[in-house]
């Protein structure tokens, strides 16, 4: 009883998570601070394939573990029209700036809907990823919508590593690409280049 009544005095935050690999070592970062709703929208993950892939299987970790769990609308029409002339922007550069905008504001729209006390993302635990930048992003938009952001850098004292070995023993699908076609064109010409 005391446990229940404990997480329901827990401030409740809306956590946008890019894949479960990510977001199950987050989760259990701040688990014991917040009542958390996982919140999956990412509509740069190319093809559908991967995408139902990545979706599928956050929900069944969501089930496993008796998260909520609110899955956006695929828009991967809206992505490419938002990055359109960016193709050859490098990772982290600005087609990259535009994708964390997108997805953080619809993050926080949803939290705003599910009248969460904050919203953050797992986005910062890639160490391909500007976790300035997404924090910038992410207190800009806290401004203008009036909910507070959970600043983040969850790469930092080892999170990434942690990450990988979580995904490791829950046995999860480790992605070796962001998640654009951008992103797993460049991946590709990686792969080549070593074979040469």
């Amino acid at each position: 009883m005391l446990c229940l009544l404990n997480n329901m005095l827990k401030p409740k935050l809306l956590l946008h998570t890019c894949c479960i690999g990510c977001g199950a070592h987050v989760f259990q970062k701040i688990k014991d601070d917040y009542k958390i709703i996982l919140y999956f929208f990412n509509p740069n993950i190319y093809p559908r394939e991967e995408y139902d892939k990545r979706a599928a299987e956050t929900e069944q970790i969501a089930k496993d573990m008796n998260l909520e769990l609110v899955v956006g609308e695929y828009q991967h029409h809206e992505w490419q029209k938002l990055t359109k002339g960016l193709a050859f922007e490098p990772e982290g550069g600005k087609r990259c700036e535009i994708c964390y905008a997108l997805r953080l504001t619809k993050a926080a729209l949803k939290a705003k809907e599910l009248s969460c006390n904050k919203f953050a993302t797992t986005l910062t635990i890639s160490p391909h990823k500007k976790a300035e930048a997404i924090n910038n992003i992410g207190r800009s938009l806290a401004v203008n919508y009036g909910i507070e952001y959970l600043d983040s850098d969850w790469k930092k004292q080892g999170g990434f590593q942690e990450s990988c070995r979580l995904s490791r023993e829950l046995n999860l699908y480790r992605q070796n690409y962001c998640g654009c076609e951008f992103s797993l064109r460049d991946m590709l010409l990686r792969e080549q280049k070593k074979k040469l």
